[in-house]
């Protein structure tokens, strides 16, 4: 008798190693089941894990995005300047097509109930360097000599935050930035004011 045969004989006779086989069977079948189960179910929660996690960051990047923009309203004014004279911020410019010598040309601007032009912050600067054209013009800066601080034609005191280039007493805007000649040189020049008529953007809205 093989070992084969005996063992299937053992099988035959003991009901107990019968009863262990079909329930070892019935265990496998059973885990094959709720695997076969299981087996759908998984990609659906990791689709739901995925989108939670997705959802959750747009939420944190919207919220953090919201709160980096956000910023005070300012009141934007919009000036309403006189004819042929350029709006920029709350001032009006005037850019002449004539030349004149520095005096001549702060008398002009006087007449006109202005000065000869001042600015205060680098965008005014690049502004007037913007729409001044190839020419030079005329600002409202002066000293007294080279040895003397600048100023400008209401007296205060220029903060130096923009060099001056030359040693001449009167100061003229070119394509480069500031330069100083003689006061009789003839230029174009620049008059500025500020206009007291301008509306802010909430009066723009609700008109």
């Amino acid at each position: 008798m093989t070992m084969e045969d005996a063992s299937l004989k053992i099988l035959q006779t003991d009901p107990t190693s019968r009863e262990s086989m079909e329930e070892g069977r019935s265990g496998k079948d059973l885990q094959r089941k709720c695997l076969q189960i299981a087996s759908p179910l998984i990609p659906l929660y990791c689709c739901i894990s995925i989108i939670m996690v997705l959802a959750t960051g747009v939420v944190v990047l919207s919220t953090f995005l919201a709160v980096r923009n956000t910023k005070p309203v300012l009141h934007v004014l919009y000036v309403t300047c006189p004819k042929e004279w350029i709006g920029f911020g709350s001032k009006c410019f005037y850019f002449s097509e004539d030349t004149k010598n520095w005096t001549s040309s702060q008398t002009f601007c006087t007449s006109l109930e202005a000065v000869l032009a001042q600015f205060e912050t680098e965008e005014e600067l690049n502004f007037l360097r913007r729409y001044k054209g190839p020419s030079d013009h005329w600002i409202g800066l002066r000293r007294e000599s080279s040895h003397h601080a600048w100023k400008w034609t209401d007296s205060t005191e220029y903060n130096a935050s923009f060099f001056i280039k030359g040693f001449g007493e009167c100061a003229y805007l070119n394509d480069l930035g500031l330069n100083s000649a003689r006061s009789y040189t003839g230029r174009n020049w620049i008059c500025s004011k500020t206009n007291n008529v301008s509306m802010d953007l909430d009066t723009l809205r609700t008109s």
